[in-house]
């Protein structure tokens, strides 16, 4: 049966492009970006295609696409466009698809309506986290607002340097699945997208 993996973050800049080409590589899923804010040039997409490497994987189109590095709901009314979640619609596809958010969950895509609005009850959601100052809290009240909204099959990633008091303390709280840590790697290529593939591979399957 066909999965949808969700990939989010605790925040902007934690690494969630790079644990979205890992996934994607993993299963050999397709790929798409529902709302693309600014970088058209070098989406996020752009930036998968160059990291996953197989011949199985499809990218699909944004659902929006827009000119500004904002948050959506501001970059939306720069364009002059009103992002609605009832317009975004996943791919009809047979297949698993990896669906890359924007920011953290509560970002606004309009006045009522958040990221987490995009994530149904049956989603798979991978939680990016990388240690900071306030990280412990951003982690655990993502993981309560997906929870709250009746999702249950949540995985972390922990992206970065390993603070061992951080993560322990968050393997505690949540009561999710810990699927593993990206290093900080030096670069992100290919080669070292498909190690991590390799090496979550097996959990990924088992959430």
């Amino acid at each position: 049966m066909a999965r949808k993996y969700f990939i989010t973050g605790i925040g902007t800049e934690v690494g969630k492009t790079v644990v979205a080409a890992i996934v994607t590589q993993a299963l050999k899923a397709d790929y798409w970006k529902p709302v693309q804010a600014g970088d058209l040039d070098n989406s996020d997409t752009h930036k998968l295609r160059r990291l996953v490497k197989n011949e199985e994987t499809v990218f699909h189109d944004n659902s929006y696409a827009l000119n500004t590095p904002m948050s959506p709901h501001a970059a939306a009314k720069i364009d002059g466009v009103k992002i609605k979640v009832s317009n975004i619609k996943p791919p009809n596809i047979e297949k698993d698809l990896v669906i890359e958010g924007a920011g953290g969950l509560l970002v606004p895509l309009n006045d009522k309506e958040t990221i987490l609005d995009l994530i149904s009850q049956d989603y798979i959601v991978i939680l990016v986290s990388r240690h900071y100052l306030g990280s412990i809290n951003h982690t655990l009240l993502s993981i309560e607002a997906l929870k709250k909204r009746g999702i249950e099959k949540i995985g972390i990633i922990f992206s970065g340097n390993e603070n061992p008091s951080t993560e322990d303390i968050i393997r505690k709280m949540s009561n999710v699945e810990i699927i593993g840590r990206i290093e900080e790697e030096p670069y992100f290529d290919e080669m070292v997208v498909n190690e991590y593939a390799e090496k979550f591979r097996k959990k990924l399957c088992e959430i």
